[in-house]
C-alpha cells in the first residue's frame, strides 16, 4: 500500500528526491514519516510531516538538508535530500500512522540510497 522509490547511487554533496505513493487507504488522514536503516545500525525516524502538511519534524543529523513535503491529492509524500553525505547511506522506507495512533500503520518496501565519497 505504500510504493516508495527514487533512491540511487550518488556522489557526496549531490541530491536525491524520494517519492512514496500510498494506495488503499485515505491518505489525507495518515501522518507520514520516512525512516532509514543502514547496515549494522537501528531503524531511525529522519522526518515526518502530520496529515495535513501543517507540521513537520527532522532528525538533527538531517536538519537543514532534507525537506520534506506532501502532495494529498496525489497521495504521495516526497523527501528531497540535498547535501548528502556518506553516512546519510541507507535504505529508506515510508510510513503511514492514522491520526490518533501511537505507531506506523503501514510500511514501504524500501529504497537503497547510497552516497559516496
Amino acid at each position: 500500500q505504500l510504493q516508495a522509490c527514487g533512491g540511487g547511487l550518488v556522489q557526496a554533496g549531490g541530491s536525491l528526491r524520494l517519492s512514496c505513493v500510498a494506495s488503499g487507504l485515505t491518505f489525507r488522514t495518515y501522518n507520514m514519516g520516512w525512516y532509514r536503516q543502514a547496515p549494522g545500525k537501528e531503524r531511525e525516524l529522519v522526518a515526518a510531516i502530520t496529515s495535513g502538511g501543517s507540521i513537520t519534524y527532522y532528525a538533527d543529523s538531517v536538519t537543514g538538508r532534507f525537506t520534506v513535503s506532501r502532495d494529498n491529492d496525489k497521495n504521495t509524500v516526497y523527501m528531497q535530500m540535498n547535501s548528502l553525505k556518506p553516512e546519510d547511506t541507507a535504505v529508506y522506507y515510508c510510513a503511514a500512522r492514522r491520526n490518533g495512533a501511537s505507531k506506523y500503520d503501514y510500511w514501504g518496501q524500501g529504497t537503497q540510497v547510497t552516497v559516496s565519497s
